[in-house]
This record gives C-alpha cells, structure tokens and sequence, in this order.
C-alpha cells in the first residue's frame, strides 16, 4: 500500500485539519523523513495557505478546535506552527494556550517556525487597540490588587506601562506599586 492511501485510510479521506474530502494530498511536515507519523494528509486549501504565508486565512483554520487534540504528531506540529502564525488574532492564542505537546514534539514544532518569521504577537487593551512599552492606559474597573491590600479604582492612569511575554498583561504603577494588570480591564488613553 503507498503513503497516500495509508494516510487516507487513517483519515477516512478527509483532510486531517478541516476534514475535508475534497482534492487530497500528502503534506511532509518539515524536518521530515517520510514516515507516516511526519506526514499528513490535507486539501488544496490548508496545503496552499500553509505553504504560502500570504494566502493565510485566520478563520479557515478555527477547524484547529478539533484538529489540535488529534493523536497524529505531524497534525499536532501543523495545528501548533499554524496558531503560532495567526495567534494575533486572538482565539488562536487561547487555543495555543490549551494545547499540550509532549516535549519532542514541541521541539519538532518550534523547529519549524524559522527566526526570520518570528511570530509577533500584539498587546491590546479592552477594545483592541495595540498597547506599546511606555503607554497610558486607563482603569475600566475597580480591580482588588492581591497581596497590595489595596483597590486600582475605575478611572486610575496607569503612565510609563512594561510590556511582558503575555499579551494579555502589562505591568504598571499603581499607588506607587508596580504591578501586573490584566489588558482586559485597560483602556489606552
């Protein structure tokens, strides 16, 4: 039996990241060496979008809800580099953010995602406008600061905002303590 129909038969004839049926082909998922487990099977559309960057479609891939939990490495590696790409969209992030690979196969997944294309992923505030290191956001909500004993009030200027590795958090100062604030309860000023 060739590869293609091996990966047909362990698809049901669907492509394995939107499960569609039509216009199947073999994908080798880079570094591969031809196996099975470092190959899969998807349609024109996945194929072309992944292989060029600028046909890339956030919302064709929302089918990486299911296609994530799949048991086969190469979709794991391909749903992962593929949220990695569109994660300023916002629900692919959340999606990365449940995603558990096991350790070689995260390893195999970053190898793909090349220095040169290094994912640039936005810090935005309540209403989705970017937020830059050294902004002023306001307050939107009162918001009990733990550990601080003390309430950030609606309408606090947070002046001179930190940026971190999480988009969803800046640091600030806040009655003269540095702390980190969720962006969804920050507007920018």
């Amino acid at each position: 039996m060739s590869l293609k129909q091996d990966l047909l038969n362990r698809s049901n004839n669907t492509c394995e990241l939107c499960k569609s049926s039509v216009d199947l082909n073999v994908f080798e998922v880079e570094p591969c060496d031809g196996s099975m487990e470092q190959t899969a099977i998807l349609c024109k559309v996945c194929k072309e979008q992944i292989e060029d960057n600028s046909k890339m479609q956030a919302n064709h891939f929302r089918c990486l809800n299911d296609a994530m939990w799949s048991e086969v490495p190469a979709v794991q590696v391909l749903s992962f580099r593929i949220l990695s790409q569109i994660a300023s969209e916002g629900w692919p992030q959340e999606l990365l953010d449940m995603l558990y690979l096991e350790d070689d196969i995260k390893e195999w997944a970053l190898k793909g995602l090349s220095k040169d294309e290094d994912i640039e992923v936005l810090t935005k505030d309540s209403n989705g406008v970017i937020l830059q290191a050294g902004d002023t956001v306001s307050i939107i909500k009162d918001l009990e600061v733990k550990g601080a004993g003390f309430t950030a009030k609606r309408g606090t200027a947070v002046r001179n905002i930190s940026l971190t590795s999480n988009p969803e958090h800046i640091e600030g100062r806040v009655n003269g303590t540095k702390i980190v604030l969720l962006t969804c309860f920050l507007k920018k000023q």
